[in-house]
């Protein structure tokens, strides 16, 4: 079972497997890992497509269609969550995009008292917001006819001005607001992208301009970048390598 196991997860992690790749990084026998493969394959679990590249079965797909694969990615998101706010002690958000809207469904809250605020079900405009920035960014949401929505403390930016700090959160991966939905609070956030390269998720830190420089916003938008590609390998993404001049 642990060999079978060992399989199945290295299909499923990666997306498609080829035999020889499979024989090589378990260790196993060619005719052991054959055995093992045609016993997931007839119980669904495995598929072999007209290449001959092992791909994950039918079954995960029924399982996604009966299941909220939101739970599913809140207990992959929650070491990266607990492992940012140890490194940074300030606030730590999971969120998703619905319509039109950022939905915060996970939170790791500040170590620090000035800062411990509950994000959960709370909204806010996404222009506003450092999660909102990247799902406009990355057009996990759609972007808004006409003008923006009032900025709580009156900085409310031009659709021309968003879409050219949408253009630095694409180029840099991350996305940033200081003091534009609330005085002295600032936001980091990235995105966590799926095997298609779609962004369902993304995740931020937050907290005062008195903790957190634009140095510091920096760093921590860089440490995010590399957590949430971590993550995002765990859904089946794979990071395009930089083409080399």
């Amino acid at each position: 079972m642990d060999r079978a196991a060992a399989l199945l997860a290295l299909i499923v992690e990666s997306g498609e497997r080829t035999f020889t790749s499979l024989v090589d990084e378990v260790g196993l026998a060619k005719s052991t890992t054959s055995r093992l493969l045609h016993a997931l394959e007839r119980n669904r679990l495995v598929r072999r497509d007209r290449a001959g590249l092992f791909r994950p079965g039918p079954l995960f797909a029924v399982y996604a269609a009966q299941h909220d694969t939101t739970q599913d990615l809140l207990e992959l998101a929650q070491p990266v969550l607990d492992e940012l706010s140890e490194h940074t002690g300030e606030t730590v958000n999971l969120a998703v995009p619905r319509g039109a809207e950022v939905v915060q469904v996970a939170q790791v809250d500040s170590a620090y008292l000035l800062g411990a605020t509950n994000w959960l079900d709370v909204s806010v405009p996404p222009h506003c917001s450092a999660l909102g920035k990247v799902f406009y960014a990355y057009r996990a949401l759609p972007m808004p006819d006409g003008d923006l929505p009032e900025s709580p403390v009156g900085r409310t930016p031009t659709i021309r001005q968003l879409k050219d700090d949408l253009a630095e959160v694409s180029r840099r991966g991350w996305a940033l607001t200081w003091e534009e939905l609330e005085e002295g609070l600032v936001a980091v956030a990235a995105p966590v992208h799926t095997r298609d390269d779609s962004v369902v998720a993304a995740v931020s830190v937050s907290g005062p301009t008195t903790r957190i420089s634009k140095a510091d916003a920096a760093r921590i938008g860089s440490r995010l970048v590399d957590s949430t590609r971590s993550l995002s390998v765990r859904l089946g993404y794979r990071p395009r390598r930089a083409t080399q001049k």
